[in-house]
């Protein structure tokens, strides 16, 4: 019906949009977390936790079930975490969008590509 072909190119234009925002997402966290390396990636400086002001220590420091944890991870680690989350977000929206791309349905690739334009210019 022209009413479920229209909604699944706004669905998919929306996973194009929602893929390049993971995207940038994803280069905005590998940005904080190269800030967040200590400078001296020696041994001693991975695995001794840093003297760090309580205003900006790891946001997880405070969770309970990581009070648990006889060792402290840097924040650099936590930056990592996220990234990882990130691109598995990205891999499984990329696959998606090619999945449905792949039924060489024109609208559905116009979605796509509108998606993926909107979602960068953004």
């Amino acid at each position: 019906s022209p009413a479920g072909m229209v909604l699944s190119v706004l669905v998919i234009l929306l996973l194009s949009v929602l893929y390049e925002a993971v995207k940038m997402g994803k280069a905005v966290l590998l940005q904080r977390a190269l800030l967040a390396l200590p400078r001296s990636l020696s041994q001693e400086a991975l695995t001794q936790p840093q003297e760090e002001d309580s205003r900006d220590s790891s946001p997880a420091q405070g969770s309970p079930w990581l009070m648990a944890f006889p060792i402290s991870f840097p924040r650099w680690f936590w930056f990592h975490v996220g990234q990882t989350l990130f691109h598995v977000l990205q891999v499984v929206l990329g696959y998606m969008v090619m999945l449905a791309v792949m039924s060489y349905n024109a609208w559905i690739f116009l979605g796509a590509i509108a998606g993926s334009t909107l979602g960068y210019f953004m």
